[in-house]
């Protein structure tokens, strides 16, 4: 596959590493470690973080760099798992990189988050929406550009009650951070409005066979379905429902929003409802950095390139003003707006977005979406 980048483009694997460098090796001179998926189930979500951190620094190194410097990014692997988090983390340490743009995925960002910051490492998640990264944490380092599960849940909830008005819901999550908290979000929601929640329970990531809790589903009577986690689960739990003769509809987070899960789910995934950021590459604002996306076939209206591509320009940001010195820029940006694809943005004292938009979306069975309310 060709080489995305218009300079001479240095790819080194590091041993065992799994650490990959993209730049121009003679003038990159500011590191930053995207820490992603590169192994396991949740790649694409990688993918996605990969493409709109490598879009930012193309543009940026193409326009003279940050105070003369040319940046340089270093993809770490923790794949998804919050066992390699604190790994992937020391990995960055170890490699005297400051800045990360990353982790993807709540658990290994909750579990390597204490080391980031701890050692200086200012780290912002373009995905990663768990509360629990950052509640009562106090740290200083970390950051989002993204929202949280508890901005996110309601979204969903108040969708549910407005649009759907189900009698019996089974709301579902894989037992995992991310998962179980953006389900218990939601959960609560529904009951605040008296909505039946008839069922709430866990299913076993990884497993493949889902038909005990579809059994369960049908013996409570629910006409709707959510789930907290990811694409696999869902995929599977949307194809064997309808392979078993329940015929409700379901809807899920963000972490469901992945082509993939249509291999998975085959032609039950149409129709299934989720929650995503805001479609930012249809703002005219953003029609340069949407060139440059599509010039490298890379897709900006994806979950996560514009959200990564912002964690980009939240870091570039912070060094022109503060210079390269991670904990200045953590300072700057506790202090600072900056505007960014997907719109002005600032973080209150933990680190986390003071507003972020998140809407209801509809996947189709070729992989595409539509705004469930147009």
């Amino acid at each position: 596959m060709q080489t995305p980048f218009r300079a001479r483009t240095l790819i080194a694997a590091m041993g065992l590493a799994g650490t990959v460098f993209f730049g121009t090796a003679a003038h990159a001179q500011i590191k930053i470690a995207m820490v992603i998926p590169t192994t396991g189930a949740l790649t694409q979500y990688g993918d996605m973080i990969k493409e709109g951190a490598m879009t930012a620094v193309e543009m940026t190194n193409a326009a003279g760099g940050v105070n003369g410097k040319k940046l340089e990014l270093v993809a770490v692997d923790d794949a998804c798992e919050p066992k390699q988090g604190p790994v992937a983390a020391n990995r960055v340490v170890n490699d005297k990189i400051h800045y990360v743009i990353g982790p993807v995925c709540s658990g290994a960002a909750i579990a390597a988050a204490p080391v980031y910051n701890n050692e200086g490492v200012v780290a912002i998640t373009p995905s990663a929406t768990s509360p629990a990264l950052t509640d009562g944490k106090n740290f200083h380092f970390i950051f989002r550009t993204i929202g949280r599960d508890d901005q996110q849940g309601p979204v969903a909830a108040q969708f549910i009650i407005d649009h759907i008005k189900p009698k019996k819901v089974a709301v579902l999550h894989d037992k995992q951070s991310y998962g179980q908290g953006i389900a218990a979000s939601v959960r609560d929601g529904l009951k605040k409005a008296k909505v039946d929640v008839v069922l709430f329970e866990g299913i076993n990531a990884g497993d493949s066979d889902y038909s005990a809790v579809i059994t369960k589903l049908k013996a409570a009577g629910v006409d709707f379905v959510y789930f907290g986690g990811y694409h696999p689960e869902m995929g599977l739990l949307l194809r064997q429902a309808a392979e078993q003769g329940l015929k409700v509809r379901m809807m899920g987070p963000e972490g469901v929003g992945n082509p993939e899960i249509n291999a998975i789910g085959g032609n039950a995934v149409e129709g299934m409802l989720l929650t995503l950021p805001a479609d930012f590459s249809a703002n005219p604002k953003n029609a340069a950095v949407v060139k440059a996306f599509k010039d490298k076939n890379r897709n900006p209206s994806g979950a996560f390139q514009l959200t990564s591509f912002a964690a980009a320009q939240a870091l570039v940001a912070g060094i022109k003003a503060a210079g390269d010195n991670p904990a200045k820029v953590a300072d700057y940006l506790h202090k600072a707006t900056v505007d960014t694809v997907i719109g002005p943005i600032s973080w209150n004292k933990q680190g986390d977005l003071n507003a972020f938009e998140f809407q209801v979306f509809q996947w189709h069975k070729d992989g595409s979406r539509t705004p469930a309310i147009k």
